[in-house]
């Protein structure tokens, strides 16, 4: 992991980010909250989950814990404070991620999971690229609850994503 590609993977973040969500204002809050047998059951808990995860790792990153209860905690049950929400948190994974340096990244990150409590350690470069890893992870779980509504996202390969981003 190079801080060049933690600033692609946070452009294709965002990038992705906005057409999930442009994708899924289309459908009703019934259809956005119906449990579809998805792991965090809905496409409402499904994007909920991905904001607490980029929260909760980001707060480990940056030194500044965000404190949840659990992976499936509500943070919005309105999509358009969970939209709001993810565009804020997006800019500030950005904003990290646009200062990182090699040394930086090939530094420790230490951190207590909620899920198992024994303290943990990783190159903070394999954390960053978990965190990414992640996120791509449950989009795709969103995109095919999606499709399984008929709706198509598009593409969503990384190469694809405009690159003016600086």
């Amino acid at each position: 992991m190079t801080p060049a590609l933690a600033k692609e993977l946070a452009h294709y973040n965002s990038w992705m980010n906005k057409k999930l969500y442009y994708a899924v204002r289309t459908l009703s809050d019934a259809e956005r909250k119906k449990d579809r047998g998805a792991f965090f059951k809905s496409i409402h808990g499904t994007l909920n989950h991905l904001l607490v995860a980029d929260k909760i790792w980001l707060g480990r990153m940056t030194g500044k814990p965000f404190s949840v209860a659990g992976l499936d905690q509500g943070l919005h049950s309105d999509f358009a404070a969970l939209e709001q929400d993810r565009i804020v948190t997006d800019k500030a994974i950005s904003e990290y991620v646009a200062g990182l340096s090699e040394e930086q990244l090939a530094g420790t990150l230490r951190y207590t999971s909620i899920v198992n409590p024994e303290p943990k350690e990783f190159e903070l470069w394999f954390a960053v690229a978990h965190f990414f890893n992640h996120q791509t992870h449950h989009r795709g779980q969103v995109t095919t609850l999606l499709s399984q509504h008929g709706i198509d996202v598009g593409i969503t390969d990384m190469v694809f994503m405009p690159r003016d981003h600086g």
